[in-house]
This record gives C-alpha cells, sequence and structure tokens, in this order.
C-alpha cells in the first residue's frame, strides 16, 4: 500500500539531510493533464505540508490547482531536487537549479505517455523549470514569481512547451534585480513583455506564496493552462 499524505499519494521520498519528496493528487495513469508543481527555496519534507494553513506550503496549493483543475488533472508536488535554505547564495546562483532542472527533465520523461503536461515552476521552482525547458517532454511551462529565466527570451529556453508566466506587482520577487554576474543572478524576468511569455492574469494575488490561492485569478488561470483550456495570443 502506497504511503499517504492527506488526500496525496507519495510516489517517493527520501529522508536524507532536509528530505525530498514527490506526491501526487489524482491517478497518474488515468488523468489526461498532469501538472507537476515544482516549489522554490525554503522547501523540504518539513515545509511541504502546513494543515493549518495549507496555503502557505505547496501541498496545499496543489489541492487548490486540483480542485481548480477537475478530475480529469493529476497535481503532482514535485520536491524531487535540493531547494536552497534561506535567500543566501544558493538562492542567487544556479548550481541547485542546475541539479534539480537535471532530475526534473528524468522524472517528467517518466511520466505515463498520451497525458497532457504542464510544468509548474514557482520562485527558485521556476529557475529550475526554465534551465529544464530545452529537455522537457511538456506542453506547457508556467514561471511563477520567477527571480529570472536563466535566458533571454522564450526562444532561448528552447523545447517547444507554450510558456507562460506571470508575477504580482506585490510580491517582493519583483524588487529581486534581473542581473546576471557569471553564476549570480538570475538574469530576464519571464513576466516582462519583452520575454515573449504569454502573461496571466494574477489578480486577488497579495504574496509571494499567493499565486494559487483559493479566489486568484491566477488559479484559475493555471488550471485552464493545466486541463489544455487556455488559448495563447499570437505575438
Amino acid at each position: 500500500m502506497s504511503a499517504r499524505l492527506g488526500d496525496g499519494t507519495v510516489l517517493g521520498c527520501d529522508p536524507a539531510g532536509r528530505g525530498l519528496a514527490v506526491v501526487v493528487l489524482g491517478d497518474l495513469a488515468t488523468a489526461a493533464h498532469v501538472a507537476v508543481l515544482v516549489p522554490g527555496s525554503d522547501v523540504d519534507l518539513a515545509r511541504l505540508h502546513d494543515p493549518g494553513d495549507p496555503r502557505r506550503r505547496p501541498f496545499g496549493w496543489a489541492q487548490a490547482l486540483a480542485g481548480a483543475g477537475g478530475p480529469g488533472l493529476a497535481v503532482v508536488v514535485w520536491v524531487g531536487y535540493v531547494t536552497p535554505d534561506g535567500l543566501g547564495v544558493d538562492a542567487a546562483s544556479g548550481r541547485l537549479a542546475r541539479a534539480g532542472a537535471a532530475a526534473l527533465v528524468r522524472f517528467v520523461g517518466d511520466l505515463p505517455a498520451g497525458a497532457h503536461v504542464t510544468v509548474v515552476g514557482h520562485s527558485y521552482g521556476a529557475v529550475v523549470t526554465a534551465l529544464a525547458a530545452r529537455h522537457l517532454a511538456a506542453d506547457d511551462l508556467v514561471l511563477l514569481a520567477s527571480p529570472g529565466a536563466r535566458a533571454g527570451s522564450v526562444g532561448e529556453l528552447g523545447g517547444g512547451a507554450r510558456v507562460w508566466a506571470a508575477t504580482a506587482e506585490d510580491d517582493w520577487i519583483g524588487r529581486v534585480p534581473n542581473v546576471r554576474v557569471g553564476d549570480l543572478g538570475h538574469g530576464a524576468d519571464p513576466a516582462d513583455p519583452d520575454f515573449g511569455a504569454q502573461l496571466l492574469p494574477v489578480d486577488g494575488v497579495t504574496a509571494h506564496d499567493g499565486y494559487l490561492a483559493p479566489g486568484t485569478a491566477s488559479l484559475e488561470a493555471v488550471a485552464d493552462v493545466a486541463t489544455g483550456r487556455a488559448v495563447a495570443v499570437a505575438a
């Protein structure tokens, strides 16, 4: 019998160090649509879920996205890489993101064939997703609250996925300089119109961790992307 986390099924867990985990809501074997949620800094086994305030943690975000997407959508919380701990050098550099990107490519490549796959990266997880883009077997990429994409445009990301992005005006991440010096800094903001991503609405987002909160326009928009309902606007 598989281990459970609330209403989710634990696909994998490594308690070493701060811990890694992969949890799914829904049935990967039968889902028409699969969303893989890639969290950013300060997420590990101990900080994956907060039953008292689920909106603050990735498992709660996944629950909200699964609810908005409906029964045809399976949502995976993928903490399959060591995330930065705090806002120090690791959060500003690409070392952990590169390792995470390689692991993410392997995980997505092993998903059941035939489903529409969306990878949703949040904060540093958006950097991981952007670095993985060229080799990801995904139909759509969503970059939320990204400190940068380590690429200058959608074209530079590579890969064939549609790219969507959002950063709320009140989110502190928007004040992070979009520069890159050597391996420090993550470069262009994918939510800048010049980057070329499809921009998602952020009405109702009031915090860095609030993009998948119930009642926000961004939750509904990401659910539309993840279920194939969203229509891209030609540049």
